[in-house]
Parts: C-alpha cells; sequence; structure tokens
C-alpha cells in the first residue's frame, strides 16, 4: 500500500471529514481512504433503470404529454 500526503487543506474541509468520520465510526484517515476509494473507483455503475426509479415522484402524466397542433384538412 501506499502513502498519500495532502499539504494545504482548509480546515473547513478537515473539520467536515472529522464529522463524517465519527459519524460512520472511523478514524478520519480510514474516512479519507473510503472517499477516495468511493470516488475514485466504483464498484459497480446503476443502470438506467436504477437512475429513473431514484427519480421523484412529481406531476402526472398529462404534465409530459406532448401538445401537437391539429392537422389541417387537405382539400383536393
Amino acid at each position: 500500500m501506499g502513502q498519500l500526503l495532502v499539504r494545504k487543506v482548509d480546515e473547513a474541509i478537515i473539520e467536515a471529514l472529522k464529522r463524517e468520520a465519527v459519524k460512520n465510526g472511523r478514524s478520519a484517515e480510514a474516512e479519507h481512504r473510503e472517499i477516495l476509494r468511493r470516488q475514485l473507483l466504483p464498484t459497480s455503475r446503476r443502470s438506467l433503470k436504477a437512475y429513473l426509479l431514484a427519480m421523484p415522484d412529481l406531476g402526472e402524466d398529462r404534465d409530459f404529454e406532448l401538445r401537437r397542433p391539429r392537422a389541417r384538412r387537405v382539400r383536393l
């Protein structure tokens, strides 16, 4: 395993990292590793179906209907 040293990190970021670590029952270092792993090495891609199912149920079906002008009659 390699090591990573990050310098000049804003104090607000460090505090947020520590809060997340406590919330998840990890050390700040372990939380940092988890964030990097989760962001850089996604385990699986979500399917389109999963994205669609995660969308909030807003509006009515008629809100999304196409409104087309009536066709003109052509007289021959």
